[in-house]
């Protein structure tokens, strides 16, 4: 009985322990190293006329800078057709900066600082738009190459990606050029050409910048956005993209002998491909909170609070429920673990015909944690002995680095996204999709992603989709903007 007392008080006393290390842990845990930028005296964006700005927008929507899976479909006249609009719309700040086009048609435009002691910034946002899918078109409110200005916005494909950022940015920098300022540090505005289809573009600026000894304190494009109604907080929260996953398609194909599919062997080159592509699918990468995703959710619930604050606080308890509850969503999930998506496949050209090689293309978005070798070592394992080739379509790209998120340039775009979402909570986050800004990383110290658009998740779902549209109150943050950060940040 004695004994059995003792068992009991040693239990209720370690639970008593682990209440108290949990009670701590609550109490004390807020976000690491993440500067909130309220230090930063921030300038103000100079006047400039929105109507017309408006009016622009719709203008260089109406440029057809389609980038087409085969770029021998692409009308590169269209492109030459931009750059002439944009030099005739933007004369001040087309005076202030020196233009560079590349033999692709990607822009490099450099305005120089007055101190060449200082790292220069680069600004970047791509020209080119994804094609509108074939037979959607009437699904489109608007037409979706019409530029029209209806309900607050303006509509049509690539007024969000990613015009809307190269015509606000060209909006500030003329409303700088027209007010007089006069940078310390050097601009750059790399503008790619291909973004949407590899970004050959942003390596050859890259390459340019390098060989002219270039090395930035920060650039900034595309990636990420002021969502409002974020999960865990439901409410706004001023996502700042510090790395993006790598990307990779692997090609599985297997061979048989073929032949008529009246006699069919007792496994066709089609069965141990899907065998292959199942057993690739059945071992998926492990689901780990760390990096960029563990800041955001760690950011996310310092604001939050409560149970969500103690689960996330005390990972070494309630780990596997925080994980379970992540995983959940796959927009949420695709943040923690390198992804697997088999999306094509080839097999025979007729329906009563063998194959004599199936295949099959899977699509990996790869944690800034693992590596193509540690993809293709993964596939290897889980196909085991499948007679089954493995080889990737083309070179993967890796993980970009990460980013800091106590910089000065972290600092300055934190303070002039703050400056328009005064209440929303900071916090950093991963890509999971592609940027021309991973380019720069060889000539910047840090690389950012983020347009201070407000979305809400569904409308964040029209990018590359129907109706996309640029409301003119986000065009407007678009604008004041950049304007603040580059006359902080360069003035």
């Amino acid at each position: 009985m004695a004994a059995k007392r003792m068992i009991l008080i040693g239990g209720a006393a370690a639970l008593a322990v682990v209440a108290g290390v949990v009670a701590v842990r609550t109490a004390t845990f807020a976000p690491k190293d993440i500067a909130d930028g309220r230090d930063v005296t921030l300038a103000a964006a100079p006047p400039y006329d929105l109507s017309a700005a408006v009016a622009h927008l719709s203008a260089a929507a109406q440029i057809k800078t389609i980038s087409h899976q085969d770029a021998a479909d692409n009308d590169v006249a269209e492109w030459d057709r931009l750059h002439a609009w944009l030099a005739a719309t933007y004369p001040a700040a087309h005076g202030a900066m020196a233009r560079t086009i590349l033999p692709n048609r990607t822009l490099v435009y450099h305005w120089p600082g007055s101190d060449a002691s200082l790292a220069p910034i680069i600004v970047m946002a791509h020209q080119d738009v994804v094609p509108v899918t074939e037979g959607t078109e009437g699904d489109w409110k608007y037409p979706p190459f019409a530029g029209t200005i209806a309900e607050k916005a303006v509509w049509g494909r690539g007024t969000v990606d990613d015009k809307g950022s190269l015509i606000g940015l060209f909006e500030a920098l003329e409303a700088l050029a027209k007010a007089g300022f006069q940078p310390k540090r050097g601009i750059y505005l790399v503008s790619g050409h291909d973004e949407e289809a590899g970004g050959s573009g942003a390596i050859a600026a890259a390459a340019k910048l390098k060989a002219e000894g270039v090395k930035a304190i920060f650039t900034i494009d595309e990636g990420s956005i002021v969502l409002t109604d974020t999960p865990v907080i439901d409410g706004p929260a001023i996502m700042i993209g510090i790395g993006e996953k790598g990307y990779g398609t692997l090609k599985v194909t297997a061979h048989a002998p073929g032949g008529h599919s009246s006699m069919p062997p007792a496994e066709t080159g089609v069965v141990t491909l899907a065998k292959a592509v199942l057993a690739i699918a059945d071992k998926p990468f492990p689901f780990e909170v760390r990096g960029p995703g563990a800041s955001m959710i760690e950011a996310l619930a310092a604001k939050k609070g409560g149970t969500t604050k103690m689960a996330v606080a005390n990972r070494w308890l309630f780990g596997p429920l925080l994980k379970r509850q992540l995983a959940a969503a796959p927009s949420t999930a695709a943040a923690f673990h390198t992804t697997i998506a088999p999306t094509m496949l080839e097999g025979s050209p007729k329906e009563n015909v063998l194959p004599q090689a199936a295949s099959a293309l899977i699509n990996y978005r790869i944690a800034p944690w693992n590596s193509s070798k540690d993809v293709m070592a993964r596939a290897r394992a889980a196909v085991g002995d499948a007679k089954v080739d493995l080889a990737w379509v083309k070179p993967p790209r890796e993980p970009s680095r990460i980013s800091s998120t106590s910089s000065q340039g972290w600092k300055w775009i934190a303070a002039a996204a703050r400056a328009d979402a005064p209440g929303a909570v900071l916090t950093p986050t991963l890509v999971v999709a592609g940027t021309d800004s991973r380019s720069m990383e060889p000539v910047s110290e840090d690389v950012y992603r983020f347009m201070p658009m407000h979305f809400t998740l569904k409308e964040a779902a029209m990018i590359h989709g129907t109706n996309e549209h640029m409301a003119i109150d986000s065009f407007k943050r678009m604008i004041d903007f950049y304007a603040r950060l580059i006359a902080t940040s360069a003035g």
